[in-house]
């Protein structure tokens, strides 16, 4: 089966070619044009759709890298610089992925509608600059010199295909790998992003570069294909546009950035055919946007998901199947301690010099009323609160620095909302998270071990609870020192939170993991936890062995009422 996932890419790639060919010596000129304008699109779509439906930005100056990749091209072409035109469209490309990587910066603070008037912005600064000073070659009707092999339109578009193949190939193979899966994790959550030790400032820079290489590409093509590059051709309002049109095709998907570039071309193409004025096309992108952004969707996830529940049964969890017990390991010395947190937003103390130890192969429990500040430990301890005062030390060594540092350092955490990508499948999330190399047998073990659905299914088709689980699941492979889990059984029916419990309190011995768990459900503590400590309005009101902490009358009063069996 892998065998047949892994060369399945390239047949489909060998039948495209075939196609392009077929195409090529059987269409007339004018649907050679056509299918060339289609093709450049196509391959400023695929951009888009890294860094749009991907990595969740907003960007909408797609063809002002096109712009960039055709200046490099006919510059070349004007100083009849050695390599041919291949070797310049590669070199637009690159050219064009570095201004990429500088228009990315704004992304590391900006969002929403701040990043879309930055990026707008740029395209409408680069219009008004390449109509004042137009491209090389333009003045002296330089035309921009083709391949020797692919000097007529048909040659020409056979070569255009082949270029569209490779780059459908490369994103299909970047979506797959550490890159895409932090496109899709920062697009979903920055925090578990970061929580999982990979960098957010990395996946948005890289989603830029990608999206700008192939949106240069496009722009060096079109200059192959007219000849000579002119500014009409990568306007604002065709940035805008084409933002619009990935949006509501999906254009993260390699097929629908092809079925987007054919209505690209084929709806003016249609509006010229009956006699409506070409500017309605904007029109009718338009409101295929609007329809898209109101309903949270578009074309290609809703075929997606219509064909996977007409072919498979739902994925569920199955915590009830027994496992083998792992053999009991005897807590160790304290691998994890925190002494003097404190954390204050403004006049308000979350937190008052709290101490605690996690024992290395042990499970800490953290307990505490609602607001007691159990979370914001978590979030110091982890460091997303730079603010805390106090120690974190892991090994005897001082914890510092950002979140992601902290989880390569080997403190890792879940959290209490959904932080799973919904856009991977369950294996490609453990392979994000995990960020080793783990093996197919070792993903499988972990996942019966939990009884979390398949390695092979959408986590779009995975109910939140069993979510939080393959959560948990794959920062377990990632083996850190200490996993800090937040509520982890959330989501989950009350039947299953013993088998869970179950489960969690085999990881030291099985997964080499201390762990500390904020738990608001007692029956999972007393499953699972060697010592607890009790949190009372960001204060340690207990500490120590499970069964003192929890029949302390000050434990019984602020947390439980004063009135609660034990």
């Amino acid at each position: 089966m892998r065998l047949v996932e892994r060369s399945l890419p390239f047949a489909v790639a060998v039948v495209a070619i075939a196609a392009g060919y077929a195409l090529s010596i059987g269409l007339d000129g004018y649907f050679v044009y056509l299918g060339m304008s289609a093709i450049v699109a196509g391959i400023s779509l695929l951009g888009l759709g890294v860094v749009t439906g991907s990595a969740g930005m907003i960007s909408l100056c797609q063809l002002t890298f096109g712009a960039v990749g055709a200046w490099v091209v006919s510059a070349l072409n004007a100083a009849e610089a050695p390599g041919g035109f291949l070797v310049w469209l590669l070199l637009g490309g690159i050219a064009a992925g570095l201004v990429g990587v500088l228009v990315g910066l704004p992304a590391l603070r900006l969002r929403g509608i701040n990043l879309a008037v930055v990026t707008l912005g740029l395209a409408a600064a680069a219009d008004l600059t390449l109509v004042q000073l137009q491209f090389p070659g333009v003045a002296d009707g330089l035309s921009v010199e083709r391949p020797d092999a692919f000097t007529d339109d048909r040659s020409y578009f056979l070569l255009a295909v082949v270029v569209l193949v490779l780059c459908c190939l490369a994103v299909h193979y970047l979506r797959r790998g550490r890159w895409g899966s932090g496109w899709q994790a920062v697009a979903f959550s920055e925090r578990g992003t970061a929580a999982a030790g990979a960098s957010v400032r990395t996946s948005k820079l890289t989603a830029f570069a990608v999206s700008a290489t192939l949106g240069g590409i496009s722009g060096g093509l079109l200059t192959g294909q007219v000849g000579l590059a002119f500014p009409a051709s990568f306007t604002a309002i065709q940035s805008l546009a084409l933002y619009v049109l990935a949006i509501m095709s999906g254009a993260h998907l390699i097929d629908m950035a092809v079925l987007g570039a054919v209505l690209w071309v084929g709806v003016p193409e249609l509006l010229k055919r009956w006699g409506v004025p070409q500017d309605w096309g904007f029109v009718v992108f338009g409101l295929l946007g609007i329809q898209a952004l109101t309903s949270g969707g578009n074309l290609g996830t809703a075929v997606r998901q219509l064909w996977y529940r007409r072919s498979r049964e739902p994925a569920t969890l199955d915590l009830a199947s027994g496992t083998t017990p792992a053999e009991p390991v005897t807590p160790g010395a304290p691998v994890l301690v925190v002494r003097g947190l404190s954390v204050r937003f403004g006049e308000v103390a979350a937190l008052s010099s709290v101490d605690i130890e996690v024992p290395e192969h042990g499970v800490l429990g953290v307990i505490g009323p609602n607001g007691a500040g159990k979370s914001t430990l978590v979030d110091a301890i982890t460091g997303f609160l730079p603010n805390a005062e106090g120690r974190v030390e892991l090994d005897g060594r001082p914890l510092t620095g950002s979140p992601a540092k902290r989880a390569r350092s080997g403190l890792r955490r879940t959290f209490q909302q959904d932080r799973v990508p919904p856009g991977l499948t369950v294996e490609a999330y453990l392979r994000f998270v995990a960020r080793r190399r783990v093996s197919t047998a070792e993903i499988a073990e972990a996942l019966d071990f939990f009884g979390c659905p398949a390695a092979r299914t959408p986590l779009s088709q995975v109910d939140v609870g069993a979510r939080r689980l393959v959560e948990v699941v794959g920062h377990l492979l990632a083996r850190p020192r200490v996993l800090l889990l937040d509520e982890p059984a959330a989501g989950l029916p009350h039947s299953e939170h013993v088998a869970f419990g179950e489960r969690l309190r085999q990881v030291p011995a099985r997964f080499g993991v201390s762990v500390l768990l904020i738990e608001h459900d007692l029956d999972l503590v007393r499953a699972v936890c060697d010592t607890v400590t009790v949190l009372d309005f960001g204060r340690v009101l207990a500490a120590g062995p499970q069964a003192g902490v929890l029949a302390d009358s000050a434990v019984l009063k602020a947390y439980m009422g004063e009135t609660e069996l034990l």
